[in-house]
């Protein structure tokens, strides 16, 4: 998974590398939220969006390393299948984050290139509305790897009382991964039927707050249903 994340991250640079070449010398940069253009600027700064994507891509690395690590060394089976477990999430989500950010930054360039060619005023291509329904398949996706990640101090439903033992956050992640699937799929329609960007991101970031909201109240639940369980046995 982590050549394959390189990878795309790389394509992304190389191929952002390859058409400026082909770009006007002075490309727009930044549009106000009816879609105008309001900032002009150097056809390279596109390289600055490529740079991040290699970035993120290095701080996944990092994890990878962190958990790959772990693997290796555990006394124990269960912390060897634990870490193994989690390594394999972190490399799906690397790679998926780089694919999602270079289709993204394939847009950009589309719109920036229309643009300039045109000599129009507002962006041919909603960059918006693509972030949104991006980000929705993204929850989409992050959704369904949830459940298959093990008690860590990295990712997944990270509260005290999620990570109270194995119990609490395997029922915590799992009811946490049906509400980010179910954001993930009201915000992919935001983003494809809504006609304000602006309204449907804003939308977007509120179902994502209710889902963790929702969910962190649901683990909390579940902690102090597991420490009464605890009780009864003593």
């Amino acid at each position: 998974m982590k050549r394959i994340m390189w990878a795309i991250s790389c394509f992304s640079l190389a191929g952002t590398a390859l058409v400026l070449p082909f770009m006007p010398d002075t490309v727009p940069m930044h549009y106000d939220m009816a879609g105008n253009i309001d900032r002009w600027g150097s056809k390279y700064e596109n390289l600055i969006f490529p740079l991040l994507i290699l970035f993120m891509s290095l701080i996944m690395a990092l994890f990878l390393r962190y958990f790959d690590k772990k693997a290796l060394g555990a006394a124990e089976e269960k912390a060897r299948a634990e870490a193994q477990s989690n390594l394999r999430v972190v490399g799906v989500t690397g790679v998926l984050v780089a694919a999602m950010l270079t289709v993204l930054q394939g847009f950009i360039l589309l719109a920036a290139c229309r643009t300039a060619a045109a000599g129009a005023e507002k962006q041919p291509v909603d960059i918006g509305k693509v972030s949104v329904i991006l980000m929705g398949a993204l929850f989409l996706v992050l959704g369904n790897l949830m459940p298959k990640t093990r008690n860590n101090p990295f990712f997944g439903v990270r509260t005290s009382w999620s990570m109270y033992n194995d119990n609490t956050w395997r029922r915590t992640n799992r009811f946490g991964a049906f509400a980010l699937v179910a954001a993930g799929l009201l915000t992919v329609a935001l983003g494809l039927f809504m006609r304000n960007s602006l309204a449907a991101a804003t939308a977007s970031l509120g179902l994502m707050l209710l889902a963790v909201a929702v969910t962190s109240i649901y683990g909390y639940r579940v902690y102090l249903r597991e420490r009464e369980a605890e009780k009864g046995d003593k």
